[in-house]
């Protein structure tokens, strides 16, 4: 029925790109299989996805080379159990010739893009939700179950849904003080968590073009917390270009029709934004922060997969300069790869950070998931630069999570409290 209402020439990026990988002209509601580019696992989902393949009956991997596993989540193991995991991960990945990135690459999310497995135009899956991180470089991410990651592997196809797209305008210049962070805590809070619940985001305007690809991975990676399957934004010149300095395949940009065809269509005025906080225990439980009041924190978290990046840390050490943490704070820091670490090290910005108090994790998830690193006290505020505040999301039903900036983390740590960055800048 779908596919009478709209012409070829209607569809948005989500319509398209499962077009594409599927043979047909597909539409919202439409079910399609559709061929995958690439297929990622991560430590806490890839032993269930092996046992299932292993019970689908399957014996091979169709596509090792559009294939990795990334130990990320408990890295290092923190425990007898994980470590097994682990062992179970690292025979598989070479028996079925497939990628693994080790404990200590980073975050899978982070080495995806970075190692130039996925590219504008591509379809992919990953059996973690914010799969939907690459979204900000033009592709369908989305993440999917170990059950449907091993019918994935055993077959390189999955079924979708296409999705219908909300689209949203982000208008006008962004204040200083004020990040992509920023941007997605204010969408979240005000269509809530399940505000497009099944829907893919398609992100325009001003302000997004004005983002580097760091900041935009910030925003796409979010999508899944007000619950769309993907993030997408189009691949305009910055995207190509970083595209050009991390991978060797070719892109295929694709951009939404001129008469596509969305759910709804939603404005923000970012010129009128402040720093946001989203409070605990909801994503969506979000105020600017001239309406935090006084929040007393005791720990601060910068990294995962969605502010762990370089330019991150850097205007964290801006806000920091000059200044030491809190005596009553800690700031764990966790680098969302490798090669981010080693990029803070030359540039000098890692040690301006230790110096000023923080201390330093292994690349990779770090305090977010709640495995080992950083577990907070009862009764004690975090704020963090994580995309979840759920109760016991690190690792504590009794602790306090709150998200913000990495500059707002920042400046929480020099006061003891939640603070606004543009005091600091």
């Amino acid at each position: 029925m779908a596919q009478t209402m709209y012409s070829e020439r209607s569809r948005t990026i989500a319509e398209k790109i499962l077009s594409n990988h599927s043979g047909k002209t597909a539409h919202a509601g439409d079910i399609v299989i559709a061929d995958l580019d690439y297929m990622i696992g991560q430590d806490g989902t890839s032993g269930v996805a092996i046992d299932s393949f292993r019970k689908m009956g399957a014996k091979k991997v169709a596509h090792p080379e559009k294939t990795a596993i990334i130990i990320d989540h408990s890295s290092p193991s923190p425990n007898l159990g994980v470590s097994a995991i682990h062992q179970k991960i690292r025979e598989f990945v070479k028996e079925q010739g497939i990628t693994l990135y080790d404990i200590g690459c980073g975050v899978c999310h982070q080495i995806t893009p970075e190692q130039g497995h996925v590219v504008p135009g591509d379809l992919v899956i990953g059996a973690d939700s914010h799969t939907c991180t690459y979204g900000a470089i033009n592709v369908f991410s989305t993440g999917i179950g170990s059950t449907d990651l091993a019918a994935g592997w055993a077959s390189g196809k999955l079924w979708f849904k296409v999705p219908e797209t909300l689209k949203v305008m982000f208008n006008g210049k962004l204040p200083k003080g004020v990040y992509s962070k920023d941007m997605i805590l204010k969408l979240i809070g005000d269509i809530t968590a399940d505000g497009a619940t099944y829907m893919a985001l398609e992100m325009h305007g001003e302000a997004i073009s004005d983002l580097s690809v760091d900041a935009r991975f910030t925003i796409s990676n979010m999508a899944i917390e007000c619950g769309a399957k993907a993030g997408l934004m189009l691949a305009d010149k910055k995207v190509l270009n970083w595209i050009k300095g991390h991978s060797k395949k070719k892109p295929n940009p694709i951009d939404p029709d001129k008469d596509a065809k969305y759910a709804k269509t939603i404005e923000i005025d970012t010129t009128k934004l402040e720093p946001q906080i989203a409070k605990p225990h909801t994503v969506d439980n979000v105020v600017p922060i001239s309406k935090i009041g006084e929040v007393p924190i005791q720990q601060g978290f910068i990294g995962t997969c969605t502010n762990g990046r370089l330019e991150d840390f850097q205007i964290a050490a801006e806000v920091l300069k000059g200044n030491k943490i809190n005596p009553n704070c800690r700031l764990i820091l966790a680098t969302a790869s490798k090669q981010i670490l080693l990029d803070l090290i030359k540039d000098g910005t890692y040690q301006a950070l230790i110096e000023a108090g923080a201390v330093a994790v292994t690349p990779g998830c770090g305090p977010c998931v709640g495995t080992h690193n950083g577990v907070p006290s009862d009764g004690e505020n975090v704020i963090s630069t994580a995309n979840r505040n759920f109760k016991g999301r690190m690792g504590n039903i009794n602790a306090f999570i709150y998200l913000g900036s990495p500059a707002t983390v920042a400046a929480s740590m020099i006061e003891g409290k939640i603070a606004d960055p543009r005091k600091y800048l």
